[in-house]
Parts: structure tokens; C-alpha cells; sequence
């Protein structure tokens, strides 16, 4: 095996496009686990650790820019603020050894329906930025996942950043598991509020096939209160929650049946939906 280390960001696109077949790695909590279960033997490591632009975030515009290699725990410290449903779902993530290491962008690459920060950067309409020698493009998270473990990432790119505006209203994240964390979700759901906007973004995962949203769910959004903030109505919250169960398309698996996801995920789309309800009236 061999063992690319770049130390900029071109070095490490040209090393990309070199050897396709390298496999990034940065935090190595999902890569290390495949090696020592023998599940993956890659040509070549890429190790992306000394390529400082990488652990950089900032304000680019109308979005937060969180480069790849931004750790859970730094997102959590640094980001909580501004981006609260992402920070929630890196508090689930791991132990705090797994969160000061892990990031964003290798949970993107792993493509896993699992991932706890799929569901509240799909809420938050984020886009990942990916790039190689031919130059970078914008995806949305809605268009970046194809299949379980899979994405559009192509052989010679790399993820660099992914772009999340901050939040416009409250955000809520909550998965099911056999603890709160250090554990793989059975099923987990993310809702922002955008007040302004008068826009529900959600994000559902380990349900179908992919992470995804719950369009129709979303789409209720016309029927909250927003200028009077009253107290939403149970049977709106539970409408609510039954258009996200009707979103997924989960499995029977050793975690849980299709039947416990369905009804679990109508459930914390109900709650988290009025704690975020709550938290708008008191704002």
C-alpha cells in the first residue's frame, strides 16, 4: 500500500488525479475501522491531515464555508451558534475521542443513509463543494447521494468544503439508538425554521436508501402560525409527523424493522417539530 502525503491543496488534487484510486483520509474514524476488518484494501492512502485549508472555515458570502477536514468537536465549540441542528448531531457522534477527530467531510465521503450529519445539513439546504485538477463544482445535498455508501463523487475529486447558510430560526436534531451516542442511528430526522422565509427544511436518515427530505412534510410550512405564533394544533404536529414516515423507505436490519423505523420517525418529527415550535414562540 502506498502512502501519498501532500501538504497543499493542489498537491493533493494533482495526487488525486495521479491515483484515482487513492482512498482519502483525514480523521480515519471510518477508514481505520474498514482496514483493521480487512472490509477495504486500498493501492494507496491519501492523507489529507497537513493540508491546512482543509481544518479552515469561514463566512463566504450568504453561507458558512466548513472546510472537509472541520472537526465534530470544532463544529460543536466553534459553530454551535450558528449552525445548532448540525452541532446537535456531532454531540451524538462518537466518543469525545471520535468527535475530535472525525469530521464533516469524511461522514460525506462515507455516504453512509446512517451519518448523523447528513439529516441537518439536508434541512439546512447545504451544498458540498467538490473539486479535482479539472476545476470545482457546487452540489446540493439533495443531489449528492445515489445509493447507500455511494455519491457523485468522482474518482479524481475530492470534497472540500461543505456551504450551510446559518440558521434562520430554530433547529432541532434527534435519532434513535440503542444509546444517545457512540452508537450507529436506527433512524434520526433534522428540522430548521426559517421564519423569514416561512420554510420547514427536514432531513431523514437511516430510512431509505439514501439520507433524504420530507418534501410533502416541508410543505405544511404554509399552514404554521408564523405572525401570530400561536401554539401549533396536535393534529398538525402529527400530519407532520405521518408525511415523514411516509417519506422513507427503510428496511428490516439487525438495528431495527421497517415498521419501528417508520413509526419512530413519526415520532420524532412530531416532537422535534414543536420543540423547534417552542423555541420560535420564545424568540
Amino acid at each position: 500500500m502506498d502512502f501519498l502525503q501532500p501538504v497543499t491543496w493542489d498537491d493533493a488534487l494533482a495526487a488525486k488525479a495521479e491515483r484515482p484510486d487513492a482512498l482519502p483520509i483525514f480523521g480515519g474514524t471510518d477508514v481505520m475501522v474498514d482496514l483493521n476488518f480487512d472490509r477495504r484494501r486500498p493501492q494507496a492512502l491519501l492523507d489529507l491531515t497537513l493540508v491546512a485549508p482543509l481544518s479552515d472555515w469561514d463566512h463566504d458570502g450568504v453561507h458558512l464555508r466548513i472546510g472537509a477536514g472541520v472537526t465534530y468537536r470544532r463544529i460543536i465549540e466553534e459553530l454551535g451558534a450558528e449552525l445548532p441542528g448540525l452541532a446537535m448531531a456531532s454531540r451524538t457522534v462518537g466518543s469525545p475521542q471520535i468527535r475530535n477527530r472525525g469530521t464533516v467531510g469524511g461522514n460525506l465521503g462515507s455516504a453512509s443513509p446512517a451519518g448523523d450529519a447528513h439529516p441537518p445539513l439536508l434541512a439546512s439546504q447545504a451544498i458540498v463543494e467538490l473539486a479535482s485538477v479539472r476545476g470545482t463544482r457546487a452540489v446540493p445535498m439533495t443531489e449528492f447521494f445515489t445509493g447507500p455508501k455511494r455519491s457523485v463523487l468522482a474518482a479524481d475529486e475530492l470534497i472540500a468544503a461543505v456551504l450551510v447558510e446559518p440558521a434562520a430560526g430554530p433547529q432541532q436534531f434527534a435519532k434513535v439508538g440503542t444509546r444517545n451516542a457512540m452508537v450507529i442511528a436506527v433512524c434520526s430526522f433534522a428540522v430548521a425554521l426559517d421564519a423569514e422565509r416561512r420554510h420547514v427544511g427536514t432531513g431523514i436518515g437511516s430510512a431509505a436508501p439514501t439520507p433524504r427530505r420530507a418534501v410533502e412534510a416541508e410543505r405544511l410550512a404554509a399552514e404554521l402560525p408564523w405572525q401570530t405564533g400561536a401554539a401549533l394544533p396536535e393534529s398538525l404536529t402529527r400530519k407532520f409527523g405521518q408525511l415523514v414516515a411516509a417519506a422513507t423507505s427503510p428496511i428490516d436490519d439487525v438495528r431495527g424493522s421497517a415498521d419501528y423505523r417508520r413509526h419512530a420517525l413519526a415520532v420524532l418529527a412530531q416532537r422535534t417539530l414543536t420543540w423547534a415550535w417552542r423555541d420560535y414562540q420564545c424568540a
